[in-house]
Parts: C-alpha cells; sequence; structure tokens
C-alpha cells in the first residue's frame, strides 16, 4: 500500500473574479493523503476460498479446466464488483474538480477555482451569468460558508449568484442558473422603465438596416429577444469571439422568438462583411450606418446621434433584450463559450414579454 504525504503551502488570493476582489485569504499549510479506496464486506474471501478449495481437489485432472474458470469467470467478477463500488466516488471527484464544467468562467476563474478546493471545509463558490465567481473558505459551518459567499458574489458583482459548489459537493442548480436573468417586467412596468443601458431600463431606440439594406429599429423587434452585439473587423477580441457567436447562432436554429443583430462600429458594412464571409461565417450582420472609421456615432430611430463609446465602452461589448426591449444582461468584452447562455436566452424567450 503506497500513501502519499505531502505539504501545500497555499497563496493569498482574490475570493472573487470578474474584476472583484474579496479580502485575501489567511496562508496557511495542510497535509493531504491520498488514502487508498476501501471496499467493505468479507465477499472477496468467501469466493477466493471456495475457489481454493474447488482448485485442490481436482488439481490433479482438471487443472486446466479450473485456471480456465478462474480467468474467465473470477477476474469479470471481481473487476466488475469493483468498478460498481468504486465509481460513484470517481464520478463525484471528477465532477467536483472539471473546472471545465463550471459555466462562463474564464481561466482565472478556473484557476481560483482550483485554489478553492485546496482550502478546509467549510467552503464554498458561487457564479453568476457573464463569468463573475466568488469563494470562501475555512468558515465555521457549511450554511456559513454559503450564505456569505453568495452576499460576497452579489455585492461584488451586483448580479444575482447561485452555489456552485459546497465543500465537496457540486451542488450546482441548472434550473435556477437558466432563471436568473429574471424576474422580467411586465408590459406596465417596462412602459415606466427610464431609457438607458443597466438591467432593468429601456435600451435606446437604435436604427439600422438589415443584410438587405430594409431600415430597422429595435423597436420593431419588440417580442423578440435581441442578443444585440457591437463589433469590428479590425477588432482582434472581436474576430476571435466570432466563432463562439457561430455556434451560438446554429445552436437556436430557427428560434422564432430569439434574433441577433451584429452592429459593426468604425468601419463600412461592406468591409465587415467581407471579412466575415472570407472566415466562412454566416452571422446575421446589420449595417449600423457607420462608413468608416472616422465616423464614431450610431443614429437613434428619431434621427438623434448617440457616440459608439456611450454605448459601447469597449469592442466587443453585448446586450440581451428582453421582449419589451429592456436590457437583462450586459457584458463589456468577449464572451467565452457563447453556447453556454442558450438555457438563459430560452428563459427570456419564455417568460418575458407578458
Amino acid at each position: 500500500m503506497l500513501i502519499l504525504i505531502g505539504e501545500i503551502q497555499r497563496r493569498n488570493k482574490p475570493a472573487s473574479g470578474k474584476g472583484f476582489e474579496a479580502p485575501a485569504v489567511r496562508s496557511e499549510q495542510f497535509r493531504h493523503v491520498n488514502k487508498p479506496v476501501q471496499l467493505h464486506g468479507n465477499w472477496s474471501n468467501g469466493f477466493v476460498q471456495s475457489a481454493q478449495e474447488i482448485y485442490t481437489a481436482n488439481m490433479a485432472t482438471n487443472y486446466w479446466v479450473i485456471d480456465m474458470l478462474r480467468k474467465v469467470l473470477f477476474m469479470p467478477v471481481f473487476w466488475a464488483f469493483f468498478v460498481f463500488a468504486v465509481s460513484p466516488r470517481i464520478a463525484v471527484a471528477i465532477e467536483l474538480e472539471d473546472t471545465r464544467a463550471i459555466p462562463h468562467i474564464d481561466s482565472a476563474g478556473q484557476e481560483s477555482y482550483r485554489d478553492f478546493l485546496t482550502f478546509d471545509k467549510h467552503r464554498a463558490f458561487a457564479i453568476a451569468p457573464g463569468g463573475t465567481w466568488a469563494w470562501k473558505g475555512s468558515e465555521p459551518s457549511a450554511e456559513s460558508a454559503a450564505r456569505n459567499t453568495l452576499q460576497t458574489c452579489h455585492e461584488e458583482s451586483g448580479l444575482t449568484c447561485v452555489l456552485y459548489a459546497l465543500d465537496d459537493k457540486v451542488v450546482f442548480d441548472t434550473q435556477a442558473w437558466s432563471r436568473l436573468w429574471g424576474p422580467y417586467l411586465n408590459l406596465s412596468q417596462a412602459e415606466l422603465a427610464p431609457v438607458g443601458l443597466k438591467r432593468g431600463e429601456h435600451f435606446y431606440n437604435l436604427a439600422f438596416k438589415n443584410a438587405s439594406g430594409k431600415p430597422v429599429s429595435l423597436s420593431d423587434l419588440h417580442g423578440k429577444v435581441v442578443l444585440l452585439h457591437f463589433w469590428g473587423s479590425w477588432c482582434h477580441p472581436c474576430r476571435n469571439e466570432m466563432p463562439e457567436l457561430q455556434q451560438l447562432h446554429k445552436a437556436l436554429g430557427n428560434a422564432p422568438d430569439i434574433r441577433m443583430v451584429l452592429l459593426q462600429v468604425q468601419e463600412d458594412f461592406g468591409l465587415s462583411r467581407r471579412w466575415a464571409q472570407q472566415q466562412h461565417l454566416n452571422l446575421p450582420l446589420h449595417d449600423s450606418g457607420v462608413q468608416g472609421k472616422a465616423m464614431s456615432s450610431l443614429t437613434l430611430a428619431d434621427g438623434q446621434k448617440m457616440l459608439d463609446r456611450d454605448i459601447a465602452p469597449a469592442f466587443p461589448t453585448t446586450y440581451i433584450l428582453d421582449k419589451h426591449g429592456i436590457v437583462v444582461f450586459s457584458n463589456v468584452g468577449p464572451v467565452s463559450r457563447w453556447s453556454q447562455y442558450l438555457p438563459l436566452l430560452r428563459d427570456v424567450a419564455a417568460r418575458s414579454g407578458k
């Protein structure tokens, strides 16, 4: 039996992500022991004893028969039982330690989650749509770990968060996660909402053209969930994000109540469309009306102008609008794994617009 014992020195790291830092957690040492999985009960002793008795009684005449039975019957039965007994523990360990399974978080969040796993109980890790994360370790109880982590995540991000892991278990609720952009405003509430860019505000009524050159405004799309994306082919992060948006567009298929509107900034529509064609991208590109790099304003339906940086402080920038045109989510910068946003988009489509 081999037991490995090692000392690991923890580093002081922020306990929240997506640009937010919580107070550093104390540094301490801990001992980690890799213990072998033990099978309980005496089933194996009885089975081996019976096999040995048969083997001894027939050694002279049936050696090859018993040996063949041992190879054909005993080993498969043993390994089948072993896998059955151990597999639940292995599955939990893989699920708990699989950073790629955590939705929306980036590589920094994944690294922080690995640090979270090294801390003593009680500990909790929370996430919010868009890649926000927060965690706490060495709490006096599981309840306090969960409560304090959720509070930190919300205070630092302003978003509703859910627990992903608590102590040694993944407790992620996929149904609760898909509903985090709600609750949604009803029609009377939406009519009273102020115009702006924040969650719960009515987005500016931009005017643009579709790919066929037909004039459109955002108000024409009321009744649809709109993914409004500002980008440019001159923008390196924008170009890198396009394959992810392509996957999302493909996954949406012909969803009747979800629309993607991609508007180019600081370049002519023909230039951005040619670049997309060269990359073999099939995306719903729309013409913002911008006709070159020197043009930095966007047009509203009433003819007024807005600086593109007043709407998108950096490129790319994305807004999700519900069926009343109300902002339910926004993200400045590229988004990785856009297809993970499908459950949230479908929830907006199903529950908003009442």
